[in-house]
């Protein structure tokens, strides 16, 4: 009877410490991106379909596929952070489209139109595949 108790109190444990672990892992909504969890590349989706990607590196330059020009009015040059995440930038240095933080992979920027872009860490067919968040 003894080794019962004890047995349920680890178990009972061990579930506490992975919930707990769960949610450490993915503690990063509304914080700043920094440039070195920035680089690489993100996809930029709408309505579940991925539109483009940019790739973002540590010193807040900014690389986008041929697609993106159908879906962004300005390519964005750079990036920079903001109090609750991150923006694309213009070549002039003004944000043209601010995202706020989520979770460790996912930003989303919501439009007055009513419209929510979000942009997702991992280029087309690896979103998802290992990744936090």
């Amino acid at each position: 009877m003894r080794v019962l108790r004890i047995a349920a109190g680890l178990a009972g444990a061990a579930l506490l410490t992975g919930a707990s672990a769960a949610v450490a892992e993915d503690n990063q909504a509304g914080v700043p991106l920094t440039p070195a969890e920035a680089a690489g590349p993100w996809t930029i989706e709408y309505a579940g379909h991925a539109l483009c990607t940019v790739t973002l590196s540590a010193s807040h330059a900014v690389k986008t596929s041929a697609t993106c020009g159908e879906y962004l009015p300005v390519s964005p040059t750079g990036w920079q952070t903001t109090k609750d995440g991150m923006a694309l930038t213009g070549s002039d240095g003004q944000p043209l489209i601010a995202f706020h933080r989520w979770s460790n992979s996912l930003f989303v920027a919501h439009r007055s139109s009513g419209v929510d872009i979000q942009l997702r860490r991992g280029g087309p067919g690896q979103i998802g595949q290992g990744l936090p968040g």
